[in-house]
């Protein structure tokens, strides 16, 4: 039953974020001009992950040059790069004295590299800024171009995360313009770029209507790729103008999911 039908079960409900930390980090990510995903997302965990030290941060605007079924980020003509963003971001996790970081960004296939030197650079100041800070980068395909890819490799970020998003038959309707096939050779080419020097990781979203034998497939697919780090998360419908959720899962059907992930060799799984 979709959830047009059907109230969130019990498990979605969180205590709004608050305290002083929350005020802290909004106050400095406002004051630099910078978006995060845990505010745009209005992400109820925000809090409790800016006070353990972990952050994202969306770069390269906040407008997308894709229309993805699942995803609220407003698709229109992205403005110019801001070439002072990266340092500012550096600055942001330096101040907030990150443990963790994701950079993040809008896909922005305007561009002739997709933004690939912005994601470098960014890489390249938080690393200047902030040396213990472990940086992970959430990208787009970049269109597959190698050049682009090998460019956010050159800067070596410690965690190269591309998301399949969903399974294989489902992906035309979840990412518009994205491949399947793509995703898994992009996160294969990421690792060949800097053998023992990078981790790859990836994400798909559950509740969309994929079968238990697809989940497991999607998992073999990632592994036979070289990604070593998953995650799985609940999908959540945006606006009545995205997908409907088919089905909510239970915690305990993410417990299990990720029991069987581990079994296939991911060294770490975030399932839940």
């Amino acid at each position: 039953m979709s959830d047009e039908h059907t109230r969130k079960p019990s498990w979605l409900k969180v205590k709004l974020p608050k305290g002083q930390v929350f005020k802290d980090v909004q106050k400095l990510v406002k004051g630099n001009s910078l978006v995060t995903v845990c505010e745009e997302a209005m992400c109820p965990n925000r809090g409790e992950c800016w006070s353990h030290g972990t952050a994202t941060f969306m770069v390269c605007g906040d407008v997308c040059t894709r229309a993805c079924g699942f995803c609220a980020t407003r698709t229109a003509k992205p403005k110019p790069l801001d070439p002072d963003e990266p340092a500012k971001v550096a600055d942001a996790v330096a101040r907030m004295n990150l443990n963790h970081t994701v950079v993040t960004m809008v896909t922005r296939d305007d561009l002739p590299d997709g933004a690939a030197g912005h994601i470098a650079a960014t890489i390249r100041e938080i690393r200047k800024a902030s040396p213990h800070t472990i940086i992970e980068v959430l990208t787009s395909d970049f269109n597959g171009k190698e050049a682009s890819l090998a460019a956010v490799m050159e800067a070596r970020p410690h965690i190269f995360n591309h998301n399949l998003e969903t399974v294989e038959r489902l992906s035309p309707l979840v990412r518009f313009r994205a491949k399947y096939r793509l995703s898994l050779q992009v996160l294969k080419r990421a690792l060949e770029m800097a053998p023992g020097m990078v981790v790859t990781k990836s994400g798909i979203m559950l509740g969309l209507g994929e079968t238990r034998d697809e989940i497991e497939r999607t998992m073999d697919d990632l592994r036979e790729h070289g990604v070593t780090v998953l995650t799985m998360g609940q999908y959540l419908r945006p606006s009545p103008r995205h997908l409907p959720v088919i089905d909510y899962l239970h915690p305990d059907v993410f417990a299990e999911l990720r029991e069987v992930a581990l079994s296939k060799g991911f060294r770490h799984v975030a399932s839940g």
